[in-house]
């Protein structure tokens, strides 16, 4: 199991991105946060409030989510780092693994 962090600009990027992932099964979960950023663009110090998107997903699943990340966001250079469990609750661990597999047919 991993947790993929991005940040998205509004609160709507942020909800249609996670609602994106856990639909389409590459997350189990994703939890948006409010977060205050600082940080360096473009020669610049920028501060902005953003909305940070805490994803619970396979590690087989961690090229697939930073696809479709890519695709959905609307920033030019999207955070996505991903994060190794490195111990958690086994029960908790199952279920991120069978919502994040393929549906049984």
């Amino acid at each position: 199991m991993i947790v993929i962090l991005t940040a998205c600009g509004s609160a709507e990027d942020a909800d249609r991105i996670a609602a994106a992932l856990v639909e389409e099964r590459l997350a189990a979960c994703v939890q948006i946060v409010p977060v205050r950023s600082v940080y360096r663009w473009q020669g610049r110090i920028e501060r902005a409030g953003e909305w940070q998107l805490q994803i619970k997903t396979r590690a087989a699943l961690a090229d697939a989510v930073e696809a479709r990340i890519k695709a959905l966001h609307g920033y030019e250079l999207p955070e996505i780092v991903a994060l190794p469990v490195a111990a958690g609750s086994s029960d908790y661990i199952g279920w991120v693994h069978a919502e994040t597999a393929e549906p049984s047919r």
